[in-house]
């Protein structure tokens, strides 16, 4: 009889849970977060909010992912790129995933207790819409929408950071987080829009089947025009506010760069090959860092 394969280790488990063997997941959310970090402390950050906000991006995308696939475990099941998820093929129990999830969340909010209350209340809101996001796939017909808003929420939250007080008031709020960076989360929540409907392009037919929620499906043949039409609402209006913000012809040279990525990423899903589309997903991170770069060089070229 052929040798049965050892079982993997529970950290081996842990680690196919959190998805760290694909970085794209946390890039997608770390290269706006950072970018509002810099633009809000016009420069560099300091080392301290850094830390904070990197390795919080880290710890809260891994805990969602132990959320997701708890709260999608029964869907998984049907799909073949997610069938054999720990939680989904049983290989760790609910409750250990929950138990992981808390875990990091509780570790991502110590971090959060080192900046100032703003920051401290902002946070909160950002874990309720992360907690609402597995479950909008029911009842939302672009649940992309409110995973955008989870994966712009680091934005108003980096501004709060750097500009807020001590003062415990809610008002105070208002004051740490101009216009401006709520109308950067707007733009990103495009992005963010694009980037997952392509990731929804992929199971298509497996979601038409399970019967949950997408922008691809909502958006039917309309669908590749859609995608692109969110990168460029995305890259104008970064373009616009940044421009309005001072920065100059290096930032604009990032997006022109992201641009030319996005123009590629046409190429990939016009087809809506499965392929082409998972592909055109897994780089976008790659056009986050491109925007983010632009805006680091030219804050330090001032």
């Amino acid at each position: 009889m052929p040798a049965t394969a050892p079982a993997p280790s529970r950290l081996a488990l842990y680690l196919h849970l959190i998805r760290w063997d694909r970085p794209a997941g946390w890039l997608l959310l770390l290269w706006p977060t950072l970018s509002a970090l810099w633009i809000a402390a016009d420069g560099f950050p300091g080392w301290h909010l850094l830390t904070v906000f990197t390795l919080g991006t880290v710890l809260m995308r891994s805990a969602g992912c132990c959320v997701n696939d708890v709260a999608d475990r029964e869907f998984d099941r049907h799909v073949k790129r997610t069938a054999n998820r720990p939680v989904t093929s049983g290989a760790l129990p609910v409750r250990e995933a929950l138990v992981l999830g808390a875990v990091l969340a509780v570790a991502a909010f110590l971090l959060v207790l080192s900046t100032n209350p703003p920051t401290i209340f902002l946070s909160f809101a950002a874990l309720a819409i992360a907690l609402l996001y597995p479950y909008a796939k029911r009842h939302v017909a672009m649940p992309q929408a409110v995973l955008g808003l989870a994966f712009s929420f680091g934005i108003p939250m980096a501004f709060a950071a750097v500009l807020g007080g001590r003062d415990w008031a809610l008002s105070a709020i208002s004051a740490a987080v101009p216009a401006h960076a709520w109308w950067l989360l707007l733009g990103n929540l495009c992005w963010v829009l694009a980037y997952d409907t392509e990731y929804a392009m992929v199971d298509r037919d497996d979601d038409i089947h399970i019967g949950i929620q997408t922008s691809a499906l909502t958006l039917g043949r309309f669908d590749v025009a859609a995608v692109m039409g969110f990168y460029a609402a995305y890259l104008l209006s970064w373009a616009g506010l940044g421009h309005a913000l001072g920065l100059g012809w290096v930032f604009l040279s990032g997006v022109a760069a992201a641009a030319l990525q996005a123009g590629w990423h046409f190429t990939l899903i016009r087809s809506r090959s499965r392929d082409g589309c998972f592909k055109a997903f897994r780089l976008n991170h790659w056009l986050g860092a491109a925007v983010h770069a632009g805006v680091v060089l030219d804050l330090a070229m001032r």
